[in-house]
């Protein structure tokens, strides 16, 4: 009788612990899922802001048309970029295309004057500054989930309900590494 009530003790405390560790796990996805959710708002909100610059410019830049195709171009393909690694090198190429058009805009100082422009130029820094904040805390929570499902014994755990490691939110080179600087 008392190794049946063992036996049960043990049986319960172990289903409490598959349960409790299945909870963590989920709640670990679930906090994933939310900071990439995160990086997506920050990333529309760029998305949205591109047109108003391109547009603001284009009377001042009428000769830089191919800048302006550049930059709707790799607005559409980081828009259209699947998964965690593409999505991060659209992002990095539409960064570095940006750095190409404030280049060509210190060019034309009647840019640097327009008030549309500076307010425009603060919105782009903060959105920026955002998305970077975004993809450290996104990098954060899968460095937490990705440690979770490798530790034992939670691992036998993940491994039993399908939890797969996240892949991070990587800047691909070098140069998309560096801040991009704004000067108008």
């Amino acid at each position: 009788m008392i190794a049946l009530i063992i036996l049960i003790a043990i049986v319960i405390i172990i289903v409490f612990f598959v349960v409790g560790t299945y909870n963590t796990l989920v709640t670990s996805r679930v906090r994933v899922n939310n900071a990439w959710s995160q990086i997506d708002v920050q990333l529309k909100r760029r998305y949205d802001l591109i047109p108003n610059l391109v547009n603001a410019v284009k009377g001042y830049m009428e000769h830089e048309k191919e800048v302006f195709i550049k930059v709707t171009e790799a607005r559409s393909k980081a828009m259209n970029a699947e998964g965690i690694a593409n999505k991060a090198k659209a992002e990095g190429q539409l960064t570095n295309v940006l750095k190409s058009l404030f280049a060509v805009m210190e060019n034309y100082p009647n840019i640097k004057a327009n008030e549309n422009m500076m307010q425009l130029q603060e919105e782009l820094v903060s959105t920026e500054n955002k998305i970077s904040f975004s993809r450290q805390h996104y990098n954060d929570v899968v460095a937490f989930f990705n440690t979770l499902i490798q530790k034992f014994p939670q691992n036998i755990i993940a491994g039993m309900f399908g939890f797969t490691g996240k892949e991070f939110f990587k800047v691909e080179t070098e140069e998309e590494k560096k801040a991009p600087k704004v000067q108008f």
